[in-house]
């Protein structure tokens, strides 16, 4: 990855969950480099950015959050149980046969707690990626989907080569990963359609739910509804879904 991209990733994760515009100070671009020098992850501290926010939304404070520090303990958090994750896999990769044998019996034992063979979760991570490298391609210029895309693709190398070589791996860590990521794809995907377009796609929602709006209690049916047109939109970017649901 690009030296800078690590740190416009994470500014770009902040702003985009603060929901409004705030250049970072200087403590946070020193925060920054801190985690950089340690070795954290980039995804590993989207994660923490994705999980502080979350936290904060399910309590909103009187007082907006206005600086990085605020995710700094559970990005910390976040970076330990990734290490804790990686434990071992560098045996894994050594000339040592005793050790190797040793670290694929706990691999095994791991894999059978998975929700799908690591394989196939590896499979899945590469599909999508290479599904989302495709669209990239396609797209001439440069807007915010594109943009969204690229982000997207570096991300989920990382999460593959993590979750490849991972002696505990954690679906559900990975899960909470691609949730992430498809939003922040949605969030830039609406932004490709014109006016006209989203209105036909609205349309084409609200009639395939019209039927069942009777049935459905007021906050479902506004809930549905997102649902079906996201995924419309989807379907007419050819957007794969990064989810292991859809594995």
């Amino acid at each position: 990855m690009n030296y800078f991209s690590y740190f416009t990733e994470i500014e770009e994760a902040f702003v985009r969950r603060r929901r409004k515009h705030l250049h970072l100070g200087t403590l946070d671009w020193a925060l920054m480099s801190a985690w950089k020098e340690m070795g954290i992850p980039l995804h590993v501290v989207l994660r923490g950015i994705e999980t502080a926010f979350d936290s904060y939304d399910a309590k909103p404070r009187k007082r907006s959050v206005k600086t990085l520090m605020y995710c700094q303990e559970e990005v910390e958090a976040q970076y330990a149980e990734w290490l804790e994750s990686q434990v071992g896999a560098s045996e894994r990769e050594g000339d040592e046969v005793a050790e190797v044998k040793a670290n694929e019996q706990v691999v095994i034992e791991d894999d059978a707690r998975l929700p799908f063979p690591r394989a196939a979760i590896v499979e899945h991570l590469s599909q999508a990626r290479v599904s989302l490298q495709s669209i990239y391609d396609e797209r001439m210029g440069r807007d915010a989907f594109r943009d969204a895309l690229g982000r997207a693709i570096s991300r989920l190398r990382e999460l593959e080569t993590d979750f490849k070589r991972a002696v505990r791996p954690d679906a559900e860590r990975l899960e909470d990963y691609l949730t992430n990521l498809e939003k922040m794809l949605d969030e830039a995907l609406i932004t490709s359609f014109s006016t006209t377009e989203l209105t036909e796609a609205r349309a084409a929602a609200l009639e395939q739910l019209e039927p069942y709006r009777n049935r459905m209690e007021k906050e479902v049916f506004k809930q549905t509804y997102e649902n079906l047109l996201f995924k419309l939109l989807r379907e007419r970017r050819a957007l794969p879904r990064l989810s292991l649901f859809y594995l």
